[in-house]
């Protein structure tokens, strides 16, 4: 059976917070605030219109404006989500070095599909990949296992064959309950490093140029 190795998207593959940053301080130009600093912003990027908007202008989903709002994020988003997003340094050739070692790899990320593939094309990532699941490609979202399972079939693969590698709890969380081996990374969003290791992944890397040592020790270790 191929092993697998699945990546969540955002603070995992590609540092996109400059791009969600800015959409995120436009909410707050349009009303006459001013922008905050970058560093103010970036730990929400992995957490969506939801963390962004709740940083930016402490706006909570039952807030009669909040979906209003949204809606223009997610607009002003889509305009400049490939302006200053990059891959991580170092992802391009663990990707090339998972495809040299006859294994596959793919997405899974709760972002919207209408927001993840114009990214996974600019990145030249959809074809390549395995599988690609977006937040509403399956009725769930993470840490539901849902979506995780979905990738797995779609890569011909059965999930305790899979690793799961992400910047966030709820990666883990999913990945776990999908029976997956799991993966944390802390050079992601994770807005508390110290607690990363409370999550209880099969292992924890700091750099990206460590996974590559983790998976390989990962596939040794769980088959050998």
């Amino acid at each position: 059976m191929r092993r697998i190795v699945f990546f969540d998207f955002d603070g995992t593959l590609v540092d996109s917070a400059p791009d969600l940053a800015h959409a995120a301080n436009l909410q707050r130009i349009r009303r006459g605030l001013p922008a905050l600093e970058y560093a103010a912003l970036r730990p929400y990027a992995s957490q969506g219109a939801r963390g962004l908007l709740g940083a930016a202008l402490n706006l909570r989903p039952d807030h009669i404006e909040y979906e209003t709002v949204r809606q223009q994020f997610l607009q002003d988003y889509k305009n400049c989500m490939t302006t200053n997003s990059r891959l991580f340094n170092g992802i391009d050739e663990l990707l090339d070095k998972i495809d040299q070692n006859n294994m596959g790899w793919g997405i899974v990320t709760n972002k919207a599909e209408d927001l993840s593939f114009p990214m996974f094309d600019h990145f030249q990532l959809t074809a390549r990949s395995a599988a690609n699941v977006c937040g509403d490609t399956t009725p769930y979202t993470k840490p539901h296992p849902a979506p995780l399972l979905h990738a797995a079939r779609l890569a011909n693969s059965l999930p305790e064959h899979c690793i799961y590698v992400g910047d966030d709890e709820r990666d883990i969380i999913a990945g776990k309950a999908a029976n997956m081996a799991t993966i944390a990374v802390s050079y992601g969003y994770c807005n508390n490093k110290d607690k990363i290791h409370d999550w209880q992944a099969d292992m924890t890397v700091n750099e990206v140029n460590e996974l590559w040592d983790a998976i390989a020790h990962l596939i040794q270790k769980k088959w050998g």
